[in-house]
Order: C-alpha cells, then structure tokens, then sequence
C-alpha cells in the first residue's frame, strides 16, 4: 500500500492557481467568440464612415458603431440644440426628424442613417428669424428652463403635419373622417415629449395659434 500523499494548501497558492483559471477562461471564451485573421486581427470594423444631410448640409463621419445619432449630432457635428435628457426615449428631448419623420434620436444608432436627411433645431429656425413655432412658444410663453423645448417644437411641428396628413393616434374616434385639431389629439400627440417645468397649457396654445394660423 503506497503511503499518503502529503498536501498542504496555502491560501496564496489557492488565489494564484483560481486567477489563473478564470484568466485563461476568460481568454478562451473571447477567442471562440470573436472571429480573427490569421495574422491575429479581429474580423470587422469597430468604426463606420456615414454620410448624413443634416439641416440641408451634406456631413461624413466616422463614427463608433455604438454611436448614436443625438451623440454624432451633439458631439461630433456639435449641434447641441438637441437635447440629452433621460437618454432612454422617455422625455422626448432629443427629438429630431429624419426623413421628415420625428424620432427620439437617443434611441437610434447614427450608422443606422447613412444617407439619410436629418433636421434639428438648428435647421428650424433662429432667434434673427424664427420659425412660426418658435415664435408662437416665445409669445405664449410656452417654455420655462428652455431645456425641452427644442424637442417640444420639433414634435408640435410633426403633430399639425401628422394631423393634416390623416395619420390617427389613440384618441382618434371616426378613422374613416378627417382628423380634427383638437386639443385631445394634440395632447395625445406630444404626450412623448415632457415638460418638468409644466408649461403643458401654453405649449398647447402655441400649437393651436400655429395651426389655427395655417387653416386663416
């Protein structure tokens, strides 16, 4: 019978051997996850060159590819007239068009729109000559802090154009008639964008006086 082997384990050498373990692990999981050359490189860009129109201006960027299109826009073209609010699609701050269609660009990644026509509020209008939404907020005082207000004139402008377009929302009764421009449907139809400083009343009366305007 073989004597017993005698073992002694130290606690440095335990801490040492399970790093190692979980180090060599680690490796192996990347290695079978990510596809290499053979010279070692990893297959696939981490960076992608995009061509945006944005406000009538044709722009190139390379971009990360986790980029997204409030990011490209605020960072890199430096157009911080939209907003970074809650950066989860909740407050509608960051609202833009692309397309002529309204997003919440926190929410979209900017390699998504290579090619695409994008406008901010930058391109709606200025304080030398403003849009007549932009000048209907300022009248009726329908901003506080400013901070959403950007987002607010981007979707008011979408909401009168969704309306005139025949585009129903949830509160829409008769899908068959023409949409009227109702203070529930504009409500409805801004309920994505947020005001923390509740100025809601005269932001519904700026959109009304725009598009009691464009019916005279």
């Amino acid at each position: 019978m073989s004597p017993p082997i005698e073992f002694e384990l130290r606690r440095r050498t335990l801490l040492a051997g399970s790093a190692a373990i979980a180090m060599s692990a680690a490796s192996g999981q990347r290695s079978a996850a990510q596809t290499v050359t053979p010279t070692g490189t990893p297959v696939g860009p981490e960076s992608t060159a995009v061509t945006l129109t944005v406000n009538g201006e044709e722009r190139e960027l390379t971009v990360d590819n986790r980029t997204t299109l409030l990011d490209a826009l605020r960072e890199q073209l430096k157009l911080t007239g939209t907003k970074k609010g809650c950066d989860h699609g909740q407050c509608g701050a960051c609202t833009c068009t692309v397309n002529g269609q309204r997003i919440n660009s926190c929410l979209s990644l900017a390699v998504m729109h290579d090619g695409d026509e994008v406008k901010t509020i930058e391109g709606i209008g200025t304080p030398e000559q403003m849009d007549p939404m932009q000048a209907a907020f300022v009248e009726n005082d329908g901003f506080q802090c400013g901070y959403c207000t950007p987002g607010q004139i981007t979707s008011a402008k979408s909401v009168i154009e969704e309306i005139r377009a025949g585009i129903p929302s949830h509160v829409t009764g008769n899908l068959t008639a023409e949409i009227a421009l109702t203070d529930a449907e504009i409500r409805e139809r801004m309920s994505g964008n947020i005001c923390r400083c509740g100025a809601y009343a005269n932001i519904l009366a700026a959109i009304t006086q725009v598009a009691e305007g464009d019916e005279a």
